[in-house]
């Protein structure tokens, strides 16, 4: 565990009773997690402390900026329709001095309360578990319906920006720094032959045909707690990658991990498929949640959505094998092209079945 006094860090916030104790939590790669445990009138009060990754996220003033106003806003949409915010959405902790994150000349941390009784699980059990994966993100998008994403910053630029994901990949194409890009010029021409869809989207936001939104960006079912008495989902968490998008970009990215059968390196393509039907669990369970906080063309869209973030990723894919494997990490030779192939059957399959697909939402 870190070498940090964590007591002296646990005191810099304004949480409730005297501290007893702190251990590792979860099973997140990007930042440092840990459970607190604090006794107030002979309970037991538990909160979650962070160290942020500011590596990876540089800029924190603009990333606890963005979590600062989506959680304040999120509880206050939770208590106007009768919930309970300490266990459905997250609750940030402020500093003695009423900051959003506590800065030790070195290292950021943030406090959040501890969502008792609930867990988050790394891959789905059941069918109901992608379904309310599928709730806690339609809801987590009706909650922050009214607000103005355009208050929020991009924390990591571009991200899902599809028509700059495809001059890089042509960059990359074009400087063939590893030489591989003869290898791999059916994989090029497919990315190309394709290419009508990168504006899809982006152009759709720009011209305002649909709505700038809060976009979680990491709709993955680890990213959900879920009731440990009934199973059902109460809260989004790790909110990071929250920026403003369309949501669109994160129900297409759910059905782009959660609606394959097989691994997202499986080599064995045989054995990747888009599998409709749980496509079909995950939204009826997103229109379920999101109700009014979803217009009819953004609904209309969705399916593109899960389109154009499968053709994204594995333009993403392409792209660093061509570049020699510098942002994803590899465990083997031609990870990252096993990584593309996948994407690109789930785009077949998907464009092979979207009148279905576009049934399905109507």
């Amino acid at each position: 565990m870190n070498n940090f006094d964590f007591e002296k860090l646990v005191g810099q916030f304004q949480a409730q009773g005297t501290f007893s104790g702190c251990k590792r939590y979860g099973e997140g790669h990007i930042n440092d997690t840990f459970k607190v445990t604090m006794t107030e009138g002979g309970k037991e009060v538990h909160y979650i402390l962070q160290r942020i990754n500011n590596r990876l996220f540089p800029d924190v003033a603009k990333l606890m900026h963005n979590i600062e106003l989506v959680t304040d806003f999120c509880r206050r949409s939770v208590l106007a329709r009768g919930g309970d915010p300490m266990r459905e959405c997250l609750t940030l902790i402020r500093t003695k001095d009423g900051q959003a994150y506590y800065h030790d000349g070195e290292n950021y941390f943030r406090m959040y309360v501890f969502i008792e009784n609930a867990t988050s699980y790394q891959s789905v059990r059941a069918p109901r578990d992608f379904y309310e994966s599928a709730v806690a993100f339609g809801s987590f998008a009706n909650l922050l319906a009214d607000f103005d994403a355009s208050q929020l910053y991009e924390v990591l630029p571009d991200f899902h920006n599809t028509k700059v994901r495809y001059a890089n990949f042509e960059t990359a194409v074009q400087r063939d720094v590893c030489g591989r890009a003869k290898e791999v010029e059916r994989e090029i021409a497919w990315v190309r032959a394709h290419k009508e869809l990168c504006g899809k989207l982006v152009d759709a936001i720009e011209t305002k045909e649909i709505p700038l939104r809060v976009t979680h960006n990491d709709t993955k079912l680890n990213n959900v707690m879920l009731d440990n008495a009934t199973g059902k989902a109460l809260a989004v968490i790790d909110l990071d990658t929250v920026m403003p998008g369309s949501l669109c970009y994160d129900f297409g990215d759910s059905i782009r991990f959660g609606c394959n059968s097989a691994a997202e390196d499986e080599p064995d393509l045989t054995k990747v498929h888009f599998v409709f039907d749980l496509y079909k669990t995950y939204l009826d369970g997103y229109l379920s949640a999101v109700g009014n906080g979803i217009t009819a063309r953004e609904k209309e869209l969705l399916p593109w959505g899960a389109v154009l973030m499968t053709y994204e990723c594995g333009m993403r894919f392409l792209t660093d094998y061509l570049e020699g494997d510098t942002y994803f990490k590899t465990h083997r030779p031609g990870h990252n092209l096993d990584r593309a192939h996948t994407q690109f059957r789930l785009v077949d399959e998907m464009l092979a079945c979207f009148d279905k697909m576009q049934e399905a939402v109507k």
